[in-house]
């Protein structure tokens, strides 16, 4: 096992890790930037280095800086949370050059289930079904044109690297496809440093449904069963739950199996989540797998008592996995809700400030993962998560009453959040009947 680690990251996550390790008897160094210089959540880590300016292009995406502090530190491995280089492959492949671990998976894998296009490819070969679109790359604006035909509008232009909705348009023409792939290309530059894209059928109206995915380093892949992450807006989560409300058995059972399939064929390692959507009809299709652990990971974690960021660490260390498929059990019905600082009347417009009051709950099956306190300075420079509420019940209508129950409790002044907006989608009909799907929130309040 390792005897320290560095955490590429900041916040929430950096803190999860923090404390899985300190459980493990593992030491932690922290790296952080100027505006987060002071964050209290440091005092827990055993070393932290400030490592640049509080844009995160000069600090927490400065590879060369991480790589310093990890030798500095005298660390074994790197964990990158989520976000920023967490599915970077020459990230990965620099950890590994430098001779500490890189927690997750190869940077091999990384660029094959990272890239899109080249997932979808794969998924094909293994007979996961993926939603009909262009074989490869977009070239041109004629070509795309000539397969919107064939597909039918409206279709779906998508970033090959892209991730959290950046690059991705809908079309419902010709003319909004040619104005549509110029802005993809653009904002998947921006974002990505890659302008290409790929075209897909939109399908309208679907449920978003995703697998936890765990493999070790002697062939081992299992699946933790699935969560729903329907509810969002620009496709940004708000709320996820387990299990996928009205999924049948049989489709919960093959979507699983769809997903170990796809991680045995890329040879993947460590913790991933490979995300589908299922139509109106009940059909299943793979959109795209995430080489990381999830925002929403602590949902799974409550439904079938498996520590990810514990399982993370530990198949690093080259352990097997600890059971078996038979063996990964869920109970009851777990539900998070993402907490972010920023206004849902403003068009979610991200809320900046500094927590003047700060009351969290508690009680049965509840929990609260959050860096944030009273006279934190929420800053404009990173995402505006600032904690998550999951609950954990014997049933969703439990859940959902255990969920509300919990919001009304929670007390965060000094800056706007989506706790509002969170108790308005759980009083809903819609949502506690499952009859929703990802635009779900657009149509209905925005």
């Amino acid at each position: 096992m390792f005897k320290r680690i560095l955490i590429a990251n900041r916040g929430e996550i950096a803190l999860r890790i923090m404390r899985a390790c300190r459980e493990l008897g593992i030491e932690t160094v922290a790296v952080y930037s100027e505006a987060d210089r002071g964050a209290a959540y440091l005092e827990l880590a055993d070393e932290a280095y400030c490592i640049g300016g509080p844009r995160a292009g000069d600090s927490y995406l400065k590879i060369d800086r991480i790589i310093s502090a990890a030798e500095i530190g005298n660390v074994q491995a790197i964990h990158p949370g989520y976000g920023f280089l967490a599915e970077n492959a020459h990230f990965a492949d620099v950890c590994r050059s430098c001779d500490y671990e890189f927690i997750g998976p190869t940077h091999e894998s990384m660029g094959l289930v990272g890239d899109k296009n080249a997932a979808r490819k794969l998924a094909k070969q293994v007979n996961v079904p993926c939603v009909p679109g262009s074989e490869g790359l977009i070239e041109n604006e004629a070509q795309a044109v000539v397969l919107a035909r064939e597909l039918g509008f409206p279709v779906l232009i998508k970033a090959s690297a892209g991730g959290g909705g950046r690059g991705m348009r809908v079309a419902i023409n010709e003319l909004a496809l040619r104005s549509a792939l110029q802005q993809a290309q653009a904002e998947a530059e921006a974002a990505f440093g890659n302008p290409e894209i790929y075209l897909e059928k939109y399908v309208e109206h679907p449920r978003h449904v995703e697998v936890q995915v765990l493999a070790d380093k002697h062939g081992n892949a299992v699946h933790l069963w699935e969560r729903d992450c329907t509810m969002q807006r620009r496709h940004q989560k708000l709320i996820e739950e387990s299990p996928a409300p009205r999924l049948p058995a049989e489709t919960r059972t093959a979507i699983c199996e769809a997903a170990v399939r796809l991680v045995k064929a890329s040879h993947y390692l460590n913790a991933g989540t490979v995300e589908f959507i299922v139509d109106k009809h009940g059909h299943f299709y793979f959109i795209e797998m995430n080489a990381r652990i999830q925002v929403e990971h602590p949902v799974t974690e409550m439904a079938t008592g498996v520590d990810l960021i514990k399982a993370q660490i530990r198949v690093a260390a080259g352990e097997r996995l600890w059971f078996r498929q038979e063996d990964v059990r869920h109970e009851g019905c777990a539900i998070e809700c993402r907490i972010n600082a920023e206004d849902p009347e403003k068009n979610f417009r991200p809320n900046p400030g500094t927590i003047t009051r700060w009351l969290i709950p508690g009680g049965f099956g509840v929990r609260f993962d959050s860096h944030a306190h009273h006279g934190y300075a929420v800053s404009p420079y990173y995402d505006s998560m600032i904690g998550k509420l999951i609950v954990h019940q014997p049933t969703r209508e439990e859940a959902i009453a255990s969920a509300k129950r919990a919001l009304r409790e929670l007390r965060i002044e000094g800056v706007k959040t989506t706790v509002p907006l969170h108790l308005k989608i759980l009083d809903h009909p819609a949502f506690a009947n499952a009859e929703v799907d990802t635009t779900f929130i657009e149509r209905t309040w925005l």
